[in-house]
């Protein structure tokens, strides 16, 4: 029986929706990849608020109704972005109510139940940044985060940032199970960054690699007045490859993972799918 690869998309209606061009660049990397697209678009449910306290307010249960229509309404926008992006080979939408307060965990929950995450990104959209978040570090599963200006035709060329570490391996091991045989692996090693475990890593996995029948070469990354993040992106893009894969990070916190970190920088200016394990 064939092995049938299925991606999984959460889409947030409140406070606001993601935009269409950022809808459509992470439903559109599901068809590259060779998955079947899954999406769950969350409309929300306000709970009653106190009678006591609504009587004293009482535009407040008509404001709660209003936004409940305006959140379905959204909803039905975004399936139908999702449904146009992905006619040729179909998508399944369904549409969950939640409190606001309840969406991220759900996400994340249900994310544990594909292969991957693809999730669509904005460096002004909070709401998006949080449902992000919410995924990578709940989920255990690889997440995908696509910048609203990707748009990936086949994944025939991976960049690997490779220190060696476990969350590296991690990382490296979860994309390998996405490409296809005999894919091109850049493997990308920042000099100078963070004391490395020993010398040569990107070549030692270059050629683990081509000995598993893939076709890679190490590139070493020279920072300058670059940041990190910046710099491993420039190099990606100027390999050719469609995917920037990373390991996790330790920082508890997203914000922090942007703002600092061994790479900063990647989120702030996202140009490149980036595939994330944590």
């Amino acid at each position: 029986m064939n092995r049938v690869r299925t991606a999984y998309m959460p889409l947030n209606s409140y406070p606001e929706g993601a935009s269409a061009e950022a809808v459509q660049a992470a439903a559109g990397l599901a068809a590259p990849l060779g998955a079947g697209l899954h999406v769950t678009t969350f409309s929300v449910k306000i709970p009653p608020m106190n009678a006591r306290l609504g009587s004293r307010m009482l535009n407040i249960p008509e404001m709660a109704r209003t936004a409940e229509e305006q959140s379905r309404a959204e909803c039905q926008r975004l399936a139908g972005i999702v449904q146009q992006i992905a006619a040729s080979g179909g998508a399944e939408v369904k549409e969950r109510p939640a409190a606001p307060g309840e969406v991220l965990d759900a996400a994340a929950d249900e994310a544990r139940y594909f292969d991957l995450s693809l999730l669509p990104w904005s460096g002004e959209s909070m709401a998006l940044q949080d449902l992000a978040q919410a995924v990578i570090f709940g989920s255990g599963r690889p997440a995908v985060v696509v910048p609203p200006a990707a748009r990936v035709e086949r994944v025939d060329h991976i960049a690997v940032a490779w220190d060696g570490s476990r969350a590296a391996a991690r990382a490296l091991g979860d994309a390998l199970a996405l490409v296809p045989q005999g894919c091109r692996i850049t493997v990308l090693t920042v000099e100078g960054e963070k004391k490395l475990e020993r010398r040569g890593l990107a070549a030692a996995l270059a050629s683990s690699l081509e000995r598993r029948g893939f076709a890679a070469q190490a590139r070493e990354v020279t920072l300058g007045r670059k940041a990190i993040g910046g710099a491993l992106q420039d190099e990606a893009l100027q390999a050719g490859a469609s995917l920037l894969v990373m390991g996790g990070f330790g920082h508890s916190r997203l914000r922090d993972f942007i703002l600092g970190g061994a790479t900063q920088g990647i989120f702030v200016d996202l140009r490149v799918p980036v595939l994330m394990s944590h």
